[in-house]
């Protein structure tokens, strides 16, 4: 991440307080990740259902157990892809222009989709992992680097950052999901590319706020090579993949995605084995990188239980949820995909300014981040048992959804922050920032994991599904509380 302090211009009197106190080269950020996760949760919203949706009704016709592949593949790469998307910027382009080329990306991916053919459907998704992987980790990094190191504002600047991400994670299912669903599915698709778009637009327009931040790269000559040489490899692959689609070969999407899956589990465990048995750390270094991979753990079971929420849960809500009795006189029939808004809708009002106001108020009797951890697993794990008495259900009303998702979302609010940070205090120095792409490689797991579950939508009881889920999370949240204290032995030191 580059430290060099922001130009004259981007901190002068009249810009330094001019986006609600905080520099006008946030409002750049704040509304291009708002549309760029306007474009990402709007398509996410329509993706199983359009990929389950029969042929006859404008969609793909594949069963679940392959739908839950795809999506898993598609969800867990997305941010498995954030760790090379983060070198790039740092070595080769800086994180101004991988933001922009990451959204130009995305925007065509997304477009991609709004063709109706299984070959641009592929493409779409390929190019929005692609153009993800540049755009997200390298728009936070710029956030920080508005603020100069002493800066007491920056941690609200993240806040209102934050805001952004959930206003359009609110509205995109809304809009997408009502074209989509009501219109046509390519419809639904094709708006998140404009969200994306409209994102651009005013990302290079308002770039000169930005000042010199995102414009520096640290690579080195063995860097670009390295990066060159990759390039090749990735041209050769594909080129390998047009030949075997030219001449008829074909692997089924579940192969491609067990492949995967024994790849990302195989890359974890290499990394976490390195790690600790490298001789570079002090033994108490050594002690917080465990407590990581605990934490890791944990983390990885809460997202494949709580990132199911676009999958299992929203083929929950369209054909085992009696969806009319919210129907609006004016906006029309209530669609499975307006759930995927619930979320946003209980962070941004009630429940993300009440949480940081509990972690203040209960000041030194705030609980360790491993007992926040395992409240996040339980609650995710009660989101999924209170649907067990209507799992068999075919007309359950919508408030068992709405139930779930609060409940989880309560969850998601003890673990996603706090892990956020508990990553920077137990990471060493030197490795912070890759410590920091752990955190992705947890989302990543996770949602490999919930598509995983998804797949087994219709060959195995529903009840028994949710309950595995269920148990699983409560387990290891209890495991976690048994855990708080050896815990904080393991943590000892870090800041």
């Amino acid at each position: 991440m580059s430290t060099t302090p922001i130009s004259a211009d981007a901190t002068n009197a009249q810009w330094d307080r001019s986006f609600l106190g905080h520099p006008r080269g946030l409002s750049t950020l704040f509304f291009t990740e708002m549309w760029e996760r306007f474009s990402y949760y709007g398509m996410r919203a329509l993706l199983i259902l359009f990929m389950t949706a029969t042929i006859a009704h404008g969609g793909l016709g594949f069963p679940t157990s392959k739908a839950g592949s795809v999506y898993g593949l598609y969800t867990s790469m997305v941010y498995l892809s954030t760790l090379p998307g983060g070198w790039i910027a740092d070595k080769i382009i800086g994180q101004r222009r991988a933001v922009l080329w990451g959204g130009i990306v995305i925007a065509m991916g997304h477009y991609a989709m709004a063709i109706p053919t299984l070959e641009t459907f592929y493409l779409g998704l390929a190019l929005i992992v692609t153009g993800t992987g540049l755009l997200k980790p390298n728009i936070s990094t710029m956030v920080g680097a508005l603020y100069r190191p002493e800066d007491v504002r920056r941690d609200a600047g993240f806040s209102i950052f934050y805001m952004g991400i959930n206003i359009g994670a609110l509205a995109s299912p809304l809009v997408c999901g009502y074209l989509g669903e009501n219109i046509n599915w390519h419809y639904g698709f094709g708006a998140a590319g404009v969200g994306m778009t409209l994102g651009l637009i005013q990302y290079v327009a308002g770039g000169r706020y930005l000042g010199q931040a995102g414009l520096e790269n640290s690579g080195t000559a063995a860097d670009r090579r390295l990066f060159r040489m990759c390039l090749m490899g990735g041209a050769v692959l594909i080129g390998m993949a047009a030949v075997a689609a030219v001449s008829g070969v074909s692997i089924a999407a579940q192969t491609i995605s067990r492949v995967f899956g024994i790849v990302l589990m195989t890359v974890v465990i290499g990394f976490f084995a390195m790690l600790l048995s490298s001789k570079q750390y002090s033994s108490g270094e050594k002690r917080r990188l465990w407590a990581i991979l605990v934490l890791f753990v944990a983390a990885s079971m809460f997202w494949g239980a709580y990132e199911q929420a676009g999958s299992t849960l929203s083929l929950f809500a369209e054909r085992n949820t009696r969806l009319h009795a919210w129907d609006f006189p004016l906006w029309g029939l209530f669609r499975a995909s307006y759930f995927q808004s619930f979320n946003s809708i209980f962070i941004v009002f009630p429940l993300a300014p009440l949480m940081a106001w509990l972690w203040v108020w209960l000041g030194r009797r705030d609980p360790s981040s491993t007992a926040k951890f395992s409240w996040g697993l339980l609650l995710v794990g009660l989101g999924f048992a209170i649907l067990i008495p209507v799992a068999h259900s075919t007309t359950a009303s919508p408030w068992w959804l709405t139930a779930s998702y609060f409940i989880q979302t309560i969850g998601e609010l003890c673990l996603s922050p706090v892990g956020l940070s508990a990553m920077t205090k137990l990471a060493p120095a030197r490795i912070a920032g890759m410590m920091m792409g752990v955190w992705f490689m947890a989302d990543s797991v996770g949602n490999f994991i919930g598509g995983q579950f998804a797949s087994y939508y219709e060959t195995v009881d529903l009840a028994t599904l949710f309950g595995i889920v269920a148990a699983l999370c409560g387990v290891l949240g209890l495991v976690l509380v048994f855990l708080i204290r050896p815990m904080k032995r393991l943590t000892e030191g870090a800041n």
